[in-house]
């Protein structure tokens, strides 16, 4: 695969998931936010499932229980991150949403260094400066303006980047990347299914009214895009990458705009500013300083 082609792929799959910030915020009208994530996750656990089967038979060695342990836990960051952004996305905007969530460009070199002492770049530092005051003009330019669902973004943002790690941690020794897909998107069903039961009584009614967003949340959102980004990332640079997987953020934007017609001031875009240049900083400076 070429460069051009790999590269595709990933801004594909960051238009999956700017467009899954929309079927997420329309979900609400019918689910509730456990509800949603447990049928979502559910969804995309199933299509995997012969993926998974075929990648274990053609394993040449049986898979360890330090691995499987691994796995789940990878799970539990996901869940975390996930509910985290589905309960948020009730009380704030589908633009915020998903520029708030692509702060983890920006965190996981951060929790990088705090839990494996992988020093970060310089530029790390001014790039989560320049988030903060990003976030503070999205929220409309006061330190109390950003609101409670702005801030379950940032907290689910912080579980995404301990995903993200924990991933390079678990994944590479093992050679099982559909395995690992499947194992946590099945906890991640697990653990919601569970909220849900407690937390909401959903109906046949609703989770009927709601199988669009459900199908698009678990098979292209969750189970195509992560398949995506594993696919392109083998053919092409982080940098690069990571600029087409941050483009989740513009097309959260722009089918917002253009679905939900939604808008934001001036000052606002400034703040949309700020975070991209920040997500973009982390990855781009230190690679021109290496070349």
């Amino acid at each position: 695969m070429s460069r051009l082609s790999a590269n595709l792929l990933l801004l594909l799959a960051g238009a999956v998931w700017g467009m899954g910030f929309v079927a997420q915020s329309t979900a609400m009208d019918a689910v509730g936010p456990w509800t949603y994530t447990a049928a979502k996750f559910a969804v995309a656990a199933v299509a995997l499932v012969p993926f998974a089967i075929v990648e274990a038979r053609r394993a040449k060695a049986p898979l360890p229980a330090s691995a499987r342990a691994g796995f789940v836990l990878v799970g539990l960051m996901l869940f975390a991150g996930a509910i985290l952004q589905q309960i948020g996305i009730v009380s704030t905007s589908v633009t915020n949403a998903g520029f708030l969530t692509g702060l983890y460009v920006v965190f996981t070199p951060i929790l990088a260094f705090v839990l494996l002492r992988a020093r970060p770049h310089w530029v790390v530092w001014p790039s989560a400066f320049a988030a903060f005051a990003g976030i503070v003009l999205l929220g409309g330019g006061g330190v109390a303006a950003p609101g409670l669902g702005d801030w379950l973004m940032v907290a689910c943002a912080v579980f995404f980047a301990l995903q993200i790690i924990a991933v390079g941690v678990f994944a590479g020794p093992t050679g099982r990347p559909l395995t690992l897909s499947f194992t946590q998107f099945a906890v991640a069903a697990v653990l919601a299914g569970l909220g849900m039961l407690v937390l909401e009584a959903p109906t046949l009614a609703a989770l009927a009214s709601a199988w669009p967003e459900i199908l698009y949340g678990g098979l292209f959102s969750t189970a195509l895009a992560f398949t995506l980004q594993t696919i392109g990332q083998r053919h092409t640079t982080a940098a690069q990458a990571a600029i087409f997987l941050s483009s989740e953020a513009l097309f959260a934007a722009l089918f917002a705009a253009v679905l939900l017609g939604e808008r934001i001031a001036a000052i606002g875009i400034l703040g949309c500013i700020l975070i991209f240049a920040a997500m973009l900083g982390v990855e781009l400076v230190p690679l021109r300083r290496a070349r």
